[in-house]
């Protein structure tokens, strides 16, 4: 198999993550240069057309794409170390978590970078300035929300750490960008959250 990647890029970043926290090797990582439009070339459509990274290439030639589904599969491949739930319910209520932080602290946190950055102004075109603060200051209260639901439990679907303290974590990181800083802004839990997954080999993996 072949995942198509790109440095620095979150949502490749918890792929990455995801298969560091499984001991998943053997997988080839191809590297794509987001800054060079290689995700918009023809050959790369044809495997995404809506020119997104990851890409998952199977053995047998068809493409995944979307971080969850490549997890989702590498999940059921590899069930060893469970980041995604043991039974249906645990499964449910992971999914739910993970959800939440991806639209409502991911997504935020990518739209703020997005339309505000300088170096991103060759990706996002046209940016919206206006639209990007926003977001940002919607990043603040989501982060709020975030650092008290860590603040009663160590992880963020609960007692064990799961896919979603990689989306969560992926997308803090990703959140440098726009120079959020969760201890320096207040948030205790969050940031404490976050040095502790920092503390994981995984971290590294991008």
């Amino acid at each position: 198999m072949k995942l198509y990647t790109a440095y620095r890029a979150p949502n490749p970043r918890r792929v990455l993550m995801f298969m560091h926290e499984k001991g998943i090797t053997g997988i080839e990582s191809v590297s794509v240069d987001l800054n060079k439009d290689e995700h918009k070339s023809t050959a790369f459509r044809a495997k995404n057309p809506v020119a997104r990274v990851p890409v998952l290439e199977l053995d047998d030639g068809r493409e995944l794409s979307e971080s969850r589904a490549i997890c989702t599969y590498l999940e059921g491949r590899y069930p060893d170390h469970n980041l995604m739930g043991a039974d249906a319910t645990e499964r449910a209520f992971i999914e739910m978590h993970d959800r939440h932080v991806e639209w409502n602290w991911m997504l935020l946190i990518a739209n703020c970078v997005r339309h505000t950055h300088p170096g991103l102004a060759t990706l996002e075109v046209p940016q919206f300035p206006e639209f990007g603060r926003t977001q940002g200051e919607k990043v603040r209260q989501s982060a709020r929300w975030l650092d008290q639901a860590l603040s009663r439990q160590p992880w963020v679907a609960g007692e064990r750490f799961t896919i979603a303290d990689i989306t969560a974590f992926c997308a803090i990181e990703f959140a440098k960008l726009m120079k959020f800083n969760a201890g320096a802004e207040g948030f205790a839990a969050l940031q404490a959250w976050r040095d502790r997954v920092a503390e994981r080999p995984s971290s590294r993996a991008m």
